[in-house]
């Protein structure tokens, strides 16, 4: 059995106070709770580790889906978004009892995920459709699909929630650029050229699964 280890950095020295034992294969996606608490990441063995912050130990362990990639928390703090980049699907985890409580369909190897200001929605990007799953996380449906740039990877929301920016990584042949969402109409409203292969940025944290 292989491990993964999270690194713990005192910002302060920079230095590394504790490392910590996760999954059993190539943690990738780490996000920290609005309360600071917890740290939840994401191993591409299709485990989510719920890392307590206090002492730095792993308190409980989630399946998720297929080679989990993203992973983003609610503002409330009540649930955990992981997109599944191997089925396609997008978990949501309830911080209260750390279970699964729905499997989200969305589009092809969802990768990054962001969610708006104001805890309504989630935003997921899928690298192989070619598209933004927009889903509502009252009821975890998805309610709008928005065809962005060419292998959209991260994604972040503007903090007045107005626009949400996904970065295409495009290819070796194909320059990568940014997608602008205006998130009250669910489109497109500008393409911003870039460098080659822009990946991750803002909440979101990975790098591909396979």
């Amino acid at each position: 059995m292989v491990n993964g280890t999270v690194s713990v950095i005192d910002t302060a020295t920079n230095t590394i106070t504790a490392t910590v034992i996760v999954g059993d294969n190539a943690p990738i996606g780490v996000a920290v709770s609005p309360d600071g608490t917890k740290v939840y990441v994401v191993s591409v063995d299709g485990t989510v580790s719920v890392i307590s912050t206090t002492n730095n130990t792993v308190t409980a362990i989630v399946p998720a889906g297929l080679w989990p990639s993203g992973v983003a928390v609610s503002l409330d703090g009540t649930k955990v978004y992981i997109t599944n980049y191997g089925d396609n699907t997008t978990s949501v985890i309830s911080t209260i009892n750390n279970t699964v409580t729905s499997s989200v369909p969305v589009g092809n190897a969802p990768a990054g995920v962001a969610i708006s200001p104001d805890g309504k929605m989630a935003y997921v990007t899928n690298a192989n459709s070619n598209t933004v799953s927009v889903i509502n996380t009252t009821n975890n449906i998805v309610t709008a699909t928005v065809p962005v740039g060419n292998r959209p990877w991260g994604v972040a929301v503007s903090p007045d929630g107005k626009k949400a920016y996904v970065t295409n990584s495009g290819s070796i042949f194909v320059p990568g650029n940014v997608s602008v969402i205006d998130t009250a109409t669910n489109k497109v409203i500008a393409t911003v050229p870039v460098g080659h292969g822009p990946i991750a940025f803002g909440q979101f944290i990975g790098g591909p699964a396979k």
